[in-house]
């Protein structure tokens, strides 16, 4: 018999979830500047694979590897993201766009940035 959900289950995807927690780039990932990111988690999946928050940062940039999808939507700023190759994306309010799990470059935060994601990882957190 399949399991009855009902509309009570539906959540904001983008209402605060937790404490927004602030923290820095670790110092083995960092380029330059000295960008503050902060936080603030949204809907999180019992399973620990499907997430969504508010993210924002400072100026900087450091190096990225990304292991799950992310969807993003860019709420305010500018940043730039560029490629193993030396290929760049400027990104700034209304962009939407998805980086897929093994992409790594570089994130730049030009201007202040601040963005909503919706993030899956096909690996279960350890």
């Amino acid at each position: 018999m399949p399991i009855m959900i009902d509309v009570s289950s539906i959540t904001d995807a983008f209402a605060p979830g937790g404490e927004p927690t602030q923290y820095r780039v670790s110092p083995e990932k960092l380029i330059s500047g000295d960008p503050l990111h902060t936080l603030t988690p949204g809907f999180a999946s019992p399973c620990g694979r499907f997430s969504t928050g508010i993210w924002e940062s400072t100026p900087g940039c450091w190096h990225v590897a990304y292991t799950e999808a992310e969807y993003c939507e860019i709420l305010e700023g500018t940043s730039v993201i560029t490629d193993l190759e030396g290929n760049r994306k400027t990104l700034r309010a209304g962009h939407r766009f998805v980086i897929p799990p093994g992409f790594r470059g570089t994130w730049e935060v030009v201007e202040r940035t601040r963005k909503i994601f919706v993030a899956y990882d096909e690996q279960p957190p350890e």
